[in-house]
């Protein structure tokens, strides 16, 4: 009655063999819906998985994403077996801050997530000299 988050369940058994990050299904399609309304979330890991040393990156599920939330998990500690099931990570409601603000273009939502709505821009510092 007092949990702020909603936990996360992992789908399938997944086995990390090595130290990259990957995405696990969780079987949860959105939209995230709170009291009859589509929310936002932020998805984060639950402090009992980074004790076990398994790492939960931090996700925005859009009010509007229709398609199956993931988690994306990375381990230092490799191989580490995550059994079907495993309450790993919780989403956490957001308000609409901007509903005031409209797109320059109506564009329709899809179920791709994870950068399909652009490309990721990356930069980097060459540390072999000094500005």
């Amino acid at each position: 009655s007092g949990s702020l988050g909603l936990d996360l369940a992992t789908a399938i058994d997944v086995t990390l063999i090595d130290n990259k990050p990957q995405k696990v299904p969780t079987g949860i399609k959105g939209p995230v819906i709170i009291n009859e309304q589509a929310q936002g979330a932020l998805l984060l890991g639950r402090s009992s998985s980074g004790l076990k040393g398994l790492f939960v990156l931090p996700g925005l599920i859009d009010r509007d994403y229709q398609g199956e939330i993931s988690i994306v998990v990375q381990t230092h500690f490799p191989p580490m077996h995550i059994p079907k099931g495993s309450r790993i990570a919780q989403l956490v409601p957001m308000q609409q801050l901007t509903d005031a603000v409209t797109a320059s273009s109506p564009c329709k939502r899809g179920t791709r997530g994870f950068g399909s709505t652009g490309e990721l821009a990356l930069l980097t510092i060459p540390m072999d000299h000094r500005p």
